[in-house]
């Protein structure tokens, strides 16, 4: 599995990254945000191990930031043992945190919990083929003409929802209540999401062939779209 590991502590790093390939990771670093965003864009990342205090980009913003584009699962590092660090982080999408100092097995005991966690779901998680599009759910990757899309979250499950229940007509209120879970306040909420994800995976938005409307009922993916 590949891991970046980032962190502003040169030492650590170091140490950390010995420890991580011993158990066969392969292992990126980068020591600020702006170098970890640019290896997530060049390199096949599957695990982020995240200091909240960086420079030029700190933890936080990062871990929203990725959250925004991509899946992968993220333990972060903090310094301070502070709850509100700990909830901020949880909130903001990561799966685990570790105050420093901490002791190293015990971080790659919780990388290999969340991989086998990972692992054992991957059998309700097949891969969607549909014309030029693919939806991989395990990785909560899209590709279009084998070029991988960045989704948001909610993006990511609207289409995945969708492509599963191809034909299937879904109201506005079913699908705010299946992918917010929460009561629908305004519905024009979903039609922000669908028009943006309709930017980035038709060849043409107003024209759209995958996802379709259904007037006045709501929204449904084409069944019939040619392999």
């Amino acid at each position: 599995m590949n891991v970046l590991l980032v962190d502003d502590e040169v030492l650590l790093v170091k140490g950390l990254k010995k420890s991580l390939e011993l158990e066969g990771y392969q292992v990126y670093t980068a020591y600020d945000g702006r170098e970890a965003l640019v290896t997530l864009e060049k390199e096949p990342i599957e695990f982020i191990i995240l200091d909240i205090m960086l420079p030029k980009i700190d933890g936080m913003t990062l871990c929203k930031r990725i959250r925004e584009k991509m899946d992968i699962p993220i333990i972060m590092l903090t310094a301070k043992d502070d709850d509100i660090d700990k909830i901020l982080g949880l909130e903001l999408g990561a799966d685990d945190y570790m105050t420093k100092p901490f002791n190293t097995r015990e971080l790659i005991t919780r990388i290999k919990v969340i991989q086998r966690r990972l692992e054992k779901q991957s059998p309700n998680f097949p891969i969607y083929s549909t014309g030029p599009l693919t939806l991989n759910a395990l990785e909560r990757r899209v590709f279009l003409k084998e070029k991988e899309l960045y989704l948001t979250m909610r993006e990511f499950d609207l289409l995945y929802l969708l492509i599963k229940n191809k034909g299937q007509v879904f109201s506005r209120d079913e699908l705010f209540d299946l992918i917010w879970n929460e009561p629908m306040l305004d519905t024009r909420n979903i039609d922000v999401h669908i028009r943006n994800l309709r930017e980035k995976i038709e060849e043409n938005s107003s024209q759209p062939k995958f996802i379709k409307t259904k007037w006045g009922v709501g929204y449904y993916f084409n069944k019939d779209i040619e392999e």
